[in-house]
């Protein structure tokens, strides 16, 4: 019997999050994992090729900038062309921006501008992208962006901390994947929470609010992120936001 091989997309993929998800998805047998990263060339996305490959499983590494109208495009032109991919089974958009930390009357125009555009604007580009590719999936395919507790509406009395430029944002990409689900039957999308993780980013939030380093390990979220990833189906989780401990957010 012919052994079926998944393919993986994911970006933000030289550091923290993601990084830690290429690792993971590497190690395990035929699996072929691409890596999106805004520049190839920069050490921290040439060592992704260093990283350990499990049998019949391999890295490829494109570049996609979410501020970028094209690069998505080209990239899976790359994919097609180059790399002869003709579906994915996975994408996992995890790059993304979060320094800012502000109450609303401080929030300026342009961090807002900068956040909308790195957080959704560039999810629903490499959405565009890679749909045909999805679509060609042998499998139930999965479009999972990485959300975060800080967009839920519902609970904003339980994260009550000044995040108005993320925390919009993150609000922002939750109704856009929402929609990707109501409009595509045959995809699982959802959104899904990392935890505070203790990636750069991560640590430099956690320490602006007077902590050591943020409370997760990266260890902790690639399991449950995984196993997330791995479990979910249409009815268990399209649509639904989830966290890498098990549980839902309400929107």
């Amino acid at each position: 019997m012919a052994t079926t091989t998944t393919t993986y997309l994911i970006t933000g993929a030289n550091r923290g999050i993601g990084r830690g998800l290429v690792e993971a998805y590497l190690k395990r047998p035929n699996n072929i994992v691409v890596a999106a990263v805004r520049d190839p060339s920069d050490p921290t996305s040439k060592s992704l090729n260093d990283l350990p490959k499990g049998p019949s499983s391999s890295l490829i590494v494109v570049k996609i900038n979410n501020t970028s109208e094209t690069d998505a495009a080209d990239a899976v032109q790359e994919l097609e062309t180059v790399h002869n991919i003709k579906s994915l089974d996975v994408v996992i958009p995890n790059s993304a921006v979060g320094r800012i930390f502000v109450r609303v009357e401080d929030a300026q125009t342009s961090d807002l501008l900068e956040y909308y555009h790195v957080n959704v604007i560039g999810v629903i580009i490499l959405f565009r992208a890679v749909l045909p590719l999805l679509k060609k999936s042998q499998r139930t395919p999965k479009f999972i962006p990485m959300g975060s507790s800080a967009g839920t509406i519902t609970d904003q009395e339980k994260v009550n901390i000044p995040n108005a430029v993320y925390g919009t944002s993150k609000a922002a990409l939750n109704y856009i994947v929402k929609k990707i689900h109501l409009e595509n039957e045959f995809l699982v999308a959802f959104p899904m929470h990392p935890g505070w993780v203790q990636t750069k980013m991560g640590n430099e939030s956690a320490q602006s609010f007077g902590l050591t380093e943020a409370p997760t390990t990266i260890e902790e979220s690639m399991t449950g992120l995984m196993k997330l990833i791995d479990e979910s189906t249409r009815e268990s989780h399209s649509g639904k936001f989830a966290s890498y401990d098990g549980t839902f957010f309400p929107y």
